[in-house]
């Protein structure tokens, strides 16, 4: 059996950069194991090219969820990356931290036990990774491995909209990543300024450590349990290439699977509700109700509208608008090849602009929809996404069966509580107001979807169940939580309770979802969790005696 110091069970955002931290700082020998491969292609790197993959199952794998009755029976497309470098390597590159209220939630739910997790404690942690291109102190970080930029172009309908949203009432902001995410202005994203590339994980942690022989990166690797001695995890048991593999580590493992598999592999391993386990013939370990549990998400529904020129992107991923942006940003770094797309969002709630924000609403400059769901072919014009931040309904993940190989069970929940679906009829309400008023109507030709004469808010209702759709953000199923909190399964220095030598390092560990997308949130938090492995932050003794007794 192999033997390392510590085994990473998940190569993405947060796995990455644990392991590396572990390497690079504490020495220690690393087994980095992934699902997926280590892959990379070319269209992948370019800003504008994360679009090829959206539906592909190269570097994704499409979680059909459960049929949700309050959506008539619906079940969404849920993908997850399976990729090194996780969702850092395919995502739209984002960069966003929430606010510090949800940072606050969190401490709320751990009732003051150990860590502090506020936002002012975990802000050195989002600068160390930092490398920003124009912005710095207090709030960014210059020097990091994590290149952070602005993107290289803008459409005409993103400029627009920033504008519009102003006359609305909605300020701008030049930086969401201050603490209060609130008003209107052009996100960051994870993208090199100088070569005009995504920076992955993988480009800001694992390939300057490629050639060091302490960190043995394993891809391909699919982990079907952990192995014990009594209550210390001391190993994994994994498939490779057809066969099976063992590994131990003499001093912790650490889950960074995600929110979907990190639950998963622990119900496999005998750690979880009993009942569910008993279901599946699984001998129980620790009986945890809450792993599974907490499944939280961003929802979204959108407006579409015609607009009566080329604003936008429509047509410009083939032919000769392809080949010449293709060759514009391979001589120039310039041009539609520098953007994602997705350019420009706001913050506020459509009910109260006084208010913490409810809605993240994103300007999409092309009809962002199928057409055999539409009813209408695709073309030139624009998609306003209005996103819940903080949906009050929550789901679970659950198995299929004992059989690693079957992918869990999800029951997303989403419009599972009336006020998800109240604040979600507000932003749809105020997204349609948007593309009426000036100047961003002046492009607006006709609204194809839902249509002008979807007024009600039955109507609309119906709309949003059909259409609704994830953000790509599921978090909290391995939630940290207070010693009496029976659906706790963290403590506050992400240790899983009842077991010695385990941790969860991935979005799972999140009591409430951030508001904002979730990549450079779950870097933080990993890049923290190294810390806590390292012993570079101490946790009370409190919350150390809370550990041993739970």
């Amino acid at each position: 059996m192999k033997s390392f110091d510590y085994i990473v069970v998940g190569g993405g955002s947060a796995g990455c950069i644990v392991a590396a931290r572990l390497v690079k700082e504490a020495g220690a020998r690393v087994l980095l194991l992934e699902a997926g491969s280590d892959e990379y292609h070319p269209v992948l790197k370019m800003p504008a090219g994360y679009m090829k993959y959206l539906a592909s199952d190269k570097f994704l794998t499409m979680h059909q969820t459960e049929p949700q009755p309050q959506l008539n029976g619906r079940g969404v497309i849920v993908p997850q990356a399976k990729v090194l470098g996780g969702g850092s390597t395919v995502n739209a590159m984002v960069y966003m931290r929430g606010h510090r209220q949800d940072y606050d939630d969190w401490n709320q739910a751990l009732g003051g036990e150990g860590c502090d997790w506020s936002w002012d404690s975990l802000l050195p942690h989002y600068t160390a990774i930092e490398d920003n291109d124009h912005l710095g102190a207090p709030y960014h970080g210059v020097g990091g491995p994590m290149k952070v930029s602005h993107l290289g172009h803008f459409s005409p309908l993103s400029r627009a909209y920033v504008k519009t949203m102003q006359a609305l009432g909605i300020p701008y902001t030049p930086d969401f990543n201050t603490g209060n995410p609130f008003g209107v202005g052009f996100m960051q994203h994870t993208i090199d300024w100088q070569t005009r590339k995504r920076c992955s994980v993988v480009d800001a942690f694992i390939n300057p450590l490629r050639q060091d022989p302490r960190l043995v990166i394993e891809t391909q690797a699919r982990v079907q349990e952990l192995l014990f001695e009594g209550n210390v995890v001391k190993g994994v048991r994994y498939s490779r290439n057809g066969d099976i593999h063992r590994a131990e580590a003499t001093k912790e493992i650490i889950l960074a699977a995600g929110a979907y598999q990190t639950p998963k592999l622990l119900m496999l391993s005998g750690i979880g509700p009993k009942e569910h386990l008993a279901e599946h013939g699984i001998t129980l370990r620790q009986h945890l109700p809450g792993v599974g549990q907490n499944l939280q998400d961003h929802y979204e529904v959108p407006v579409v509208a015609t607009t009566r020129g080329a604003y936008g992107y429509y047509g410009q991923d083939r032919g000769w608008p392809m080949v010449k942006a293709g060759l514009q940003y391979l001589l120039f770094k310039t041009g539609p090849v520098t953007t994602t797309g997705v350019e420009t969002c706001a913050f506020f709630d459509p009910l109260d602009f006084s208010a913490t924000p409810t809605i993240q609403m994103f300007c999409v400059p092309t009809v962002y929809l199928d057409r055999d769901v539409m009813g209408a072919d695709p073309g030139h014009g624009v998609t306003v996404n209005s996103l819940l931040l903080r949906p009050k309904a929550t789901g679970r993940v659950t198995l299929r069966s004992a059989n690693a190989g079957d992918l869990p069970a999800i029951d997303t929940q989403i419009f599972g509580h009336p006020d998800d679906v109240a604040r979600t009829l507000a932003g749809f309400r105020f997204a349609r107001s948007v593309i009426g008023a000036q100047p961003i109507n002046q492009m607006i030709d006709a609204e194809i979807f839902p249509g002008n004469d979807v007024t009600s808010d039955q109507a609309i209702t119906e709309h949003c169940k059909r259409m609704v759709k994830t953000g790509y953000h599921p978090v909290g199923t391995c939630r940290m939580g207070h010693r009496d909190d029976p659906l706790a399964v963290l403590t506050s220095d992400l240790r899983v309770r009842g077991v010695k030598h385990l941790r969860v390092v991935d979005a799972s560990m999140m009591p409430n979802i951030i508001s904002g997308n979730t990549n450079a949130v779950v870097m933080a938090v990993a890049h923290r969790a190294a810390s806590l492995i390292m012993g570079q932050e101490q946790v009370s003794v409190h919350a150390a005696a809370a550990e041993i007794t739970a």
